[in-house]
């Protein structure tokens, strides 16, 4: 009888090795998954995504933009997102997680090459509604990270980088009501003759 429990747990033993042996095997294991929970690893990977989107369309826009405030908002995003970027990769490489994107995929590349064959008050109001739109979504992601995440060093970064997203959903909420009021008055910033609109 002893010993049926002791092959038994021979085999358990046995079976919990192999077990092990295939996590340890696994390329996670010792890369993201071991080191963040999934909400946090989820939270890395998408902020990152949405960083490097949102660098690359204010790059855009600062050539693209006519009226002032667009050209303003866009030059925040770029100079605040690009150190939040930094950020967030020197956090996550201490992490362990070493495969952030660093190229867009194909919804924000979609959304960006929509946004280049735009010109005039067309490009300043898509930019600044992609704008509004993209940071409700960052500050609700972001403020769920400071007050659920697991992580105590992704907390922080997330918690201190809410007031400039802040920041940029009230320029780009004032940067749609600009646009908009240009293309309705015809703005002057354009050498074009410009179209009459209805007022």
């Amino acid at each position: 009888m002893r010993t049926s429990h002791l092959a038994k747990f021979s085999r358990a033993i046995g079976v919990g090795l192999v077990l092990a042996g295939g996590i340890a095997l696994s390329p996670l294991a010792a890369g993201a998954e071991a080191n963040l929970a999934a909400q946090d690893l989820k939270f890395v990977k998408e902020a990152a995504m949405g960083g490097l989107y949102e660098v690359q369309a204010g790059q855009l826009a600062a050539q693209k933009a006519t009226t002032a405030e667009v050209k303003q908002m866009a030059q925040h995003i770029v100079t605040d997102h690009s150190k939040a970027d930094q950020q967030l990769k020197s956090i996550a490489q201490a992490k362990g997680v070493s495969d952030l994107p660093t190229q867009l995929d194909s919804k924000h590349q979609r959304k960006l090459e929509q946004l280049s064959k735009l010109s005039g008050a067309e490009f300043d109001r898509t930019y600044s509604k992609m704008m509004v739109s993209d940071h409700k979504e960052d500050i609700k992601a972001f403020q769920k990270e400071a007050e659920n995440g697991k992580d105590g060093d992704l907390k922080a970064f997330a918690s201190s980088t809410l007031p400039a997203l802040n920041q940029h959903l009230s320029m780009a909420e004032a940067g749609t009501k600009s646009a908009s009021g240009a293309s309705a008055t015809g703005s002057d910033t354009s050498s074009e003759t410009p179209k009459k609109t209805q007022q």
